[in-house]
């Protein structure tokens, strides 16, 4: 009798795995990146500066530090190596960015029908590739990540991209994002690899736009490794496979989109998935000067960590609940919503491209597949989305289909399990080796014109005529608010990786 009872009880506590353990490795996790990294970071919207000045924060020309003087920057750099240094993303304020920011903007100067056109190509070709046929399962993530490659090769290259490069490109961009979301670890291998055929290309003069000319050879490799076929490639895959997520888990829209539905239902469903699931998780800035916000003083130094998250759920009624309806009592350009950042500092240069390619993959994809899940859908993604997948011409019996998303549910949640405890092992060993090789630290420690770094700011205070006599009533520490808030899981996501996020 006794036996049987400890047998039923361990039995039910293994099966009580998925409802509590990954929700506590995360609660784990960010007590140790916090412990690693320190009380780095003043959230924002945050106790200490609510969402109201978000956009101003996030707009002011002194919001414009990228990397030096945050701890957290080694980690990012680790993540995005090689050429951390010279990735837009996390390039300094200055002449080199300028250069790099112009050379990008040049690249993604595509006219709409021709960008349209090259998406909707990609698309059809990798379905042809792998027929989707009778229902299966599938991961939208790596359905779309082969699309992307073979389209930014094409924009950079002006050439169909031939399966060599495709397969180098998708896994620079597959290591690269399973590193960030601590499902595996760095395979440097893999990155060298893209390098060196860019480097290749280069050499034969493949590319005919203009690259920054302080750059040397395999400078501008890396920039375009880091830009296009890392940060491109994977936001794109990321954001498409969201939005085909959205799109599986409501029959209602996919019937509204597939049904002759207006194109403004269509932008109003990739609006509200970007808004819900927004490109940007955390993005991060370090103020280069004291910042005087309404009756706070920003100092100089300070690591303000951007909850896009949070900020986008803001000012929309029931913001939890996925409705692109919305959309015809909201207008894009208004309220708490910055898709692709804000114009006045640093804003995506992609945010023409992405948009309208988006439109046009959707439509294709709709137009021969349907799609349906009962997997979770977070905004980091670390299930690579999975879903139910067949020809729209071959609809599956309704008892398949069934068995079919109970599988996925059930697989989906003990994969949790599984990923949850890689996450924690692998992610903990990334910070520690992230902050033993410290990248970024030592670059800025070797550049003769780093500039003085400093650290993250203290305190935050009221703004007086003279900061030497505020009172000391007034000051306000951030330090253990920054603790609680500056820890990516802090946002909602499901690992670290949402501060891959955090693009140009």
């Amino acid at each position: 009798m006794l036996t049987g009872l400890v047998v039923a009880a361990a039995l039910l506590a293994l099966l009580s795995l998925p409802s509590w353990l990954p929700a506590a490795i995360l609660a784990l996790r960010s007590r140790i990146f916090t412990a690693s990294n320190g009380a780095e970071g003043l959230a924002v919207p945050g106790p200490l500066l609510d969402v109201a000045l978000f956009r101003p924060l996030y707009a002011h020309p002194a919001s414009s530090g990228r990397s030096q003087g945050a701890v957290l920057s080694d980690l990012f750099w680790y993540w995005l190596s090689p050429g951390a240094e010279i990735h837009q993303e996390h390039l300094e304020a200055g002449p080199t960015y300028e250069a790099v920011a112009r050379a990008t903007r040049s690249i993604l100067a595509i006219p709409r029908q021709k960008a349209e056109e090259l998406a909707t190509r990609c698309i059809a070709r990798q379905l042809a590739r792998h027929p989707i046929g009778a229902a299966r399962l599938a991961r939208l993530r790596d359905l779309m990540m082969p699309v992307w490659a073979e389209f930014y090769y094409e924009v950079v290259f002006a050439d169909t991209c031939p399966a060599e490069a495709r397969e180098l490109i998708v896994a620079n961009a597959q290591d690269v994002v399973t590193a960030l979301k601590c499902c595996g670890l760095r395979h440097m291998d893999r990155r060298d690899a893209l390098t060196r055929y860019l480097m290749a290309r280069l050499e034969a003069g493949a590319v005919h736009h203009p690259l920054p000319p302080q750059f040397a050879l395999r400078e501008r490799a890396l920039y375009l490794q880091g830009t296009f076929f890392n940060t491109a490639v994977v936001q794109m895959s990321e954001a498409m496979s969201h939005l085909l997520m959205v799109v599986a888990q409501h029959t209602d829209i996919q019937t509204r989109l597939t049904s002759g539905s207006n194109s403004h239902y269509l932008d109003h469903v990739i609006n509200e998935t970007l808004r819900v699931f927004p490109l940007f998780g955390i993005s991060h800035r370090i103020t280069r000067a004291d910042i005087t916000l309404a009756d706070r003083i920003v100092p100089r130094g300070t690591v303000l960590c951007f909850n896009h998250l949070e900020y986008q759920r803001s000012g929309f009624a029931d913001p939890d609940r996925f409705d692109p309806d919305r959309w015809q009592r909201h207008a894009a350009h208004e309220g708490s919503y910055i898709p692709f950042g804000v114009a006045a500092n640093r804003p995506c240069p992609a945010s023409g491209v992405a948009y309208v390619t988006m439109r046009a993959a959707l439509r294709e994809m709709l137009r021969h597949v349907a799609l349906h899940t009962s997997a979770a859908h977070t905004r980091s993604l670390p299930n690579r989305a999975p879903c139910v997948i067949h020809s729209r011409g071959e609809p599956p019996p309704a008892r398949r289909l069934s068995a079919l998303l109970l599988l996925l549910r059930v697989r989906d949640r003990w994969e949790d399990v599984w990923r949850s405890m890689v996450q924690l092992l692998l992610g903990t060993y990334m910070i520690w080796d992230a902050r033993r090789l410290a990248l970024c630290t030592r670059h800025f420690q070797r550049s003769p014109d780093s500039g003085d770094a400093t650290g993250a700011a203290q305190l935050l205070a009221p703004p007086t005529s003279c900061a030497a006599h505020r009172p000391r009533s007034n000051v306000v520490s951030i330090q253990r608010p920054a603790a609680r808030a500056c820890p990516v899981e802090r946002a909602g996501a499901r690992a670290l990786s949402d501060h891959q996020g955090s693009q140009e």
